[in-house]
């Protein structure tokens, strides 16, 4: 059946627009949905606030931020869900993630559980353990604290082990802290 050019250009272009339309709406459900587990996100210090840093600007792509242990449960919710360029540098005071396009990540030593490497998250693939994965919690809008796994992939593979090394003692280092929040939590 041959349609006429016109009609098969206005079924085409009906088609892309509807499917343009569930896209938007699947996104904005994930947005809503991951807003039960992430209540705000803790504001980046200033400058004098960070302390010493424990490693030098890593410069890589931010892949995205998902719950703990499930690499496909993205979190849309407070801008963490986009893609982009970044700039990662672990300090005593936390982990802060510029990132070009988006607004900066901060995780406060207190909220930082670990770090490790994965091939892939959500939505990217990388093979052999290339992305640098930094476990740490936030607080939900009920008031319990939700597993979070932020990726970074790093510019340069040699600055993966540096990456991972300085956020690993860093985490280490909180978690034998009397004032971290975990043992603040553990012993409520």
């Amino acid at each position: 059946m041959n349609l006429p050019l016109p009609v098969a250009v206005a079924i085409m272009l009906s088609v892309g627009a509807l499917l343009l339309v569930i896209m938007w709406r699947g996104w904005r459900s994930l947005q809503a949905r991951s807003a039960a587990k992430v209540s705000a996100l803790a504001a980046v210090p200033a400058e004098a606030d960070l302390g010493a840093a424990r490693s030098e600007p890593i410069e890589g792509t931010y892949v995205t931020t998902t719950t703990a242990g499930d690499w496909l449960d993205r979190v849309a919710a407070r801008d963490l869900g986009y893609k982009a360029k970044a700039v990662v540098q672990v300090f005593d005071a936390g982990v802060l993630v510029a990132r070009a396009g988006a607004s900066d990540l901060f995780v406060p030593v207190a909220d930082l559980t670990g770090a490790s490497r994965t091939s892939g998250m959500a939505g990217k693939y990388v093979g052999g353990e290339g992305i640098v994965v930094i476990a740490w919690s936030a607080v939900s809008p009920s008031g319990e604290r939700t597993a979070l796994e932020t990726g970074v992939r790093t510019l340069h593979k040699t600055d993966r082990p540096l990456l991972l090394d300085a956020v690993s003692a860093l985490a280490a280092s909180s978690s034998s802290s009397p004032d971290s929040r975990t043992d603040i939590k553990e012993s409520e």
